[in-house]
């Protein structure tokens, strides 16, 4: 029996992907593929790449992402990404699919055409981040002459990517639909907006997965929560390890 994982895309509580792993590890669940969009896809690199969850938190606690950031002297967005190509071959400096120690397929949208086109081979940083490139913020990764931008922006979920290359599919989602308190400034109202327009056909997805994993206390977290990593590690870890017993039937009967 061969187990797939997807990771969705969902800013800094995508690092509750990491406290997933980590329990699902603890569980014995063996994965042996990966896909993910946007932060899933920075998340599934690490893991794909051999580290374990709790180490690739303690690379995003140091690694201090932001500083490596320089602004785009244009008007495709405010920052460009690509300035953290030599952060990240610090830690994967094979920078190949082929490398890897799991396959991992990433999803990044082609911004001229209008496709969601998938990364699976050669060339690897580039491409994750380019799946986490959000429009507005940073400008566009050229790719092959091509301008891409986040992946969630057509499939926040991109189930579509193993289900056919394995026998179980986990999600693990990580924008939980739901408001625990009122919006009361602009930056609440744009980043709920982003949320629900990334996420108008994600629930159909979630019957795709015979797992899906979504802790609901995410909803508390802003997408940029970066320094509440270790409380968005630990939501993602307890979660899941509640859901041990459901996890185990479906793994038993798959």
């Amino acid at each position: 029996m061969t187990i797939g994982i997807v990771l969705s895309g969902g800013g800094a509580r995508g690092i509750a992907h990491l406290g997933v792993l980590k329990a699902l590890i603890e569980q014995g669940v063996k994965i042996d593929r990966v896909a993910g969009t946007s932060a899933g896809a920075i998340a599934g690199v690490m893991f794909a790449n051999g580290y374990s969850p709790d180490e690739a938190l303690k690379i995003v606690e140091s690694s201090s992402f932001m500083k490596h950031l320089r602004p785009a002297w244009n008007r495709m967005g405010l920052l460009r990404i690509d300035t953290a190509i030599d952060l990240y071959r610090q830690y994967i400096p094979h920078d190949s699919f082929e490398g890897l120690q799991i396959p991992l397929h990433v999803a990044a949208v082609d911004l001229n055409e209008g496709d969601l086109d998938v990364f699976e081979s050669g060339e690897l940083i580039r491409p994750v981040l380019a799946s986490a490139c959000l429009p507005g913020i940073f400008e566009p990764m050229l790719l092959n002459k091509r301008q891409y931008v986040d992946g969630g922006v057509l499939n926040n979920l991109p189930v579509e990517l193993i289900q056919n290359k394995v026998d179980v599919v986990i999600g693990s989602h990580c924008n939980p639909f739901g408001l625990t308190k009122p919006i009361t400034s602009m930056k609440g109202v744009i980043e709920r907006s982003l949320i629900l327009a990334v996420q108008s056909k994600t629930k159909e997805r979630f019957a795709k997965c015979n797992v899906l994993i979504e802790p609901p206390e995410l909803a508390n977290y802003a997408l940029s929560d970066v320094k509440r990593a270790r409380e968005l590690f630990r939501i993602g870890y307890q979660h899941t390890k509640l859901m041990a017993k459901q996890i185990d039937k479906v793994l038993s009967v798959a």
